[in-house]
């Protein structure tokens, strides 16, 4: 499988490339744009693709269940590629469409941690290739007033020019961690850490598919130092699903408030975050009551009724120097009811450094450091020492511990394009479980991004 995944990036690459050079980045105003219904300046065209290697030695294992980490030495490959399109369509109004390509596993099908290894592995993993079209959404921005401000072509952003004060609506098919729960040290796992519980708030549930994605709007409305956003998503149709829900019967509701702010000179951000997910769900003490009665195995999926579950995350981000930032976040949720789109964490704090290289002559490249404690409720204790299955974690059994992860890696900057990244990971008491593990995780990521 190695070899065919090899294959696909470096044929996605190739393919994409041979498109042509890249559009200019060039910032131009609403009036720049307005001269041709073609103006090149109108488009964005990007690609990047990630191949991602981990494996982990063996460990101790007293036992294992259907969601365990296997505990045999093992290696599993990850590889996608992501044509990212975008088109002016009037002032400020954006529509943008990514086709993505996927092959590859997470180690042991990517179950096994509630903080998962690797946010480069989705909850569906296929030894052949295949496509999808994982973002299709649109973008207006209104401005409101205060200092212009220009936004350089990117990914998913054409080159515009703003005032500071504005609304932004956007509309479709993305992913709510898009918009919501953004750190400028730790939310990329194609660039800086792997980990999905520091690259994302742990306890966050947000609506997604099995890859991520869902139908929704956000708005976001920034006055000053301050911003504040909404968003209405659609849940999947079952917990962990690949399907999404039709007619947004189950939803999930999420607010932020972003406070920018300077701390001796230096720019920092706090963000209070708050979500509100309504649909049919299983309580833990619920799905125990009825195994105990029946002389089964406990399973949500048998005592699922109409009902809302709570849950709130902090999230802060400091730099220290030019070169050197710090970032925090801790998050909670309702631990009674079961997790539904992202993973068994009913309680997240993860913090952690990232440096810049400019001491060592490297100022492109970043290392990072981080450090994670995950942690259930006492009614998902149970459940899961009775045998029940979650969205990633289930031993049969358990002797609980909360999950706690460090993670460094090293983005080394090859040139303007390409990046390779080491990275390693200690896992204690994996899944929660003090007769599992500890785990020791080395991957190495190669990313090209053009």
């Amino acid at each position: 499988m190695l070899r065919s995944i090899l294959i696909l990036w470096i044929a996605s690459i190739l393919s994409v490339n041979a498109l042509g050079e890249e559009l200019p980045v060039q910032n131009t105003s609403s009036s720049d744009t307005a001269d041709s219904l073609w103006n090149k300046n109108d488009w964005s065209m990007h690609i990047q693709s990630t191949l991602v290697s981990q494996s982990h030695p063996s460990f101790h294992s007293s036992y294992a269940g259907m969601n365990s980490l296997s505990s045999v030495a093992e290696t599993n490959h990850t590889a996608d590629a992501t044509l990212y399109l975008g088109r002016r369509l009037w002032k400020g109004g954006e529509f943008y469409f990514n086709e993505e390509v996927d092959q590859g596993f997470g180690l042991s099908n990517t179950l096994g941690l509630a903080g998962f290894s690797s946010g480069e592995a989705y909850k569906v993993g296929r030894a052949k290739r295949y496509f999808l079209g994982q973002r299709l959404f649109f973008r207006q921005t209104f401005d409101l007033g205060g200092a212009e401000e220009n936004t350089p072509d990117d990914l998913n952003q054409l080159a515009s020019t703003h005032t500071h004060d504005r609304l932004v609506l956007t509309l479709g098919k993305f992913s709510v961690v898009d918009v919501f729960d953004n750190n400028s040290y730790a939310h990329d796992p194609r660039q800086d850490f792997f980990n999905w519980s520091v690259v994302d708030a742990g306890a966050f549930d947000y609506a997604a598919d099995a890859w991520g994605y869902t139908y929704g709007m956000a708005a976001e409305w920034t006055h000053q130092q301050w911003t504040l956003r909404y968003g209405l998503f659609d849940l999947s149709n079952v917990p962990n699903s690949a399907v999404l829900d039709s007619g947004f019967h189950q939803i999930s509701n999420v607010v932020e408030l972003e406070w920018r702010h300077q701390l001796l000179g230096e720019p920092g951000v706090a963000r209070l975050l708050a979500f509100d997910n309504h649909g049919r769900f299983g309580t833990y003490n619920d799905a125990v009551a009825l195994a105990q009665a029946t002389q089964t195995l406990p399973s949500t999926a048998n005592v699922r009724f109409e009902q809302n579950r709570p849950g709130a995350a902090l999230n802060l981000e400091q730099a220290i120097t030019d070169d050197l930032g710090l970032f925090a976040r801790a998050s909670v949720n309702n631990g009674q009811i079961e997790a539904y789109d992202f993973s068994d964490i009913n309680q997240s704090i993860s913090a952690g450094v990232s440096l810049k290289g400019t001491a060592w002559r490297r100022p492109q490249d970043t290392f990072g450091a981080a450090w994670i404690s995950n942690s259930i409720s006492m009614a998902a204790q149970h459940y899961f020492a009775d045998g029940g299955m979650g969205i990633l974690v289930g031993d049969g059994h358990l002797n609980y511990s909360p999950e706690q992860i460090a993670e460094f890696y090293y983005n080394l900057t090859l040139c303007t394009y390409w990046h390779i990244s080491p990275d390693f990971q200690y896992a204690r008491n994996p899944a929660y479980n003090l007769d599992r593990g500890p785990v020791r995780i080395y991957a190495i990521r190669v990313h090209y991004a053009y």
